[in-house]
């Protein structure tokens, strides 16, 4: 009897010919997506983003196509806590957020590896450019991807043993290009599909934006600073990390970066600019 495996689709090419070869290798496969919020509620246009509503259909079709179950989940309550909310203390507070990770940890390798037992999958399956191993103990690892430019291991980190047992990567060690190459050699919808860059519910990456619309609170101000020296000015789009340039205007001679931010809840927050090296100093 062929093992079972649940595959996360994004609606994307990358998860879409993740099912395909764990059906070529024998698996028998159940399509799923995530629902993690609602693009009008968050006031995002459709499509243009990971698991937005167009998403769906795609990976509804693929499904389809390659003679899958598909189902949508909604997990929109457990992502608004467990990664939005985060996300916006988070940046209040002055600190950096990850929220990629976040989902990771509690959506697809928690609540999706529940769900998959629940409905007697062996595996969970995603379209992570990841290798997993393991040693001569038994212990299981991840290895970066062979393409260096969609290597994704490092937002795998916090992967528990448990989790990794119960997790394949199809697409580990392939180059993007050949899962595109895959993708349109069996005629997949999405085969030509651009990339997600950003985060998926902040898809044009104005945070700021984002934080009045979520919160209904105005961002303030910051005070600006340069190493060594206050500039007499405030910034109203105080909200980068390092080691961000665009946008700030510093002035002062070479490569001006941020440096340090405060990390506190602070009344007026503040950030310090300096040249490359100073990013060091947080």
């Amino acid at each position: 009897m062929a093992e079972k495996v649940l595959v996360a689709m994004s609606g994307g090419v990358d998860s879409s010919v993740a099912a395909y070869l764990l059906q070529q290798q024998g698996y028998e496969c159940i399509g799923v997506t995530m629902r993690l919020y609602e693009n009008e509620t968050a006031g995002i246009p459709r499509g243009h983003t990971c698991c937005s509503l167009d998403d769906v259909e795609d990976a509804r079709a693929v499904a389809y196509d390659l003679g899958m179950p598909y189902y949508v989940l909604n997990f929109t309550e457990e992502f608004d806590e467990k990664v939005i909310r985060k996300f916006v203390q988070v940046y209040q507070n002055g600190g950096t957020p990850n929220p990629c990770i976040d989902c990771n940890r509690y959506l697809k390798f928690d609540h999706l590896l529940n769900r998959a037992r629940e409905l007697g999958c062996d595996y969970i399956a995603t379209g992570h450019y990841v290798q997993r191993w393991q040693d001569e103990n038994g212990r299981w690892g991840l290895r970066k991807n062979d393409d260096p430019g969609k290597d994704q291991s490092y937002v795998l980190y916090s992967l528990t043993q448990d989790q990794l047992a119960h997790t394949l990567f199809p697409l580990g060690g392939m180059h993007k290009d050949a899962v595109r190459a895959i993708a349109e050699e069996q005629g997949l919808c999405n085969a030509r599909k651009h990339d997600s860059q950003d985060i998926c519910f902040v898809p044009d990456g104005d945070y700021a934006a984002f934080l009045e619309r979520y919160t209904g609170q105005p961002m303030q101000p910051g005070q600006l600073a340069g190493a060594g020296h206050i500039e007499k000015r405030d910034h109203h789009r105080l909200q980068g990390r390092k080691p961000q340039r665009r946008g700030l205007n510093a002035k002062g001679e070479g490569n001006r970066q941020i440096a340090q931010g405060d990390g506190q809840p602070m009344a007026k927050p503040s950030l310090v600019t300096g040249k490359h090296d100073a990013s060091s100093l947080r």
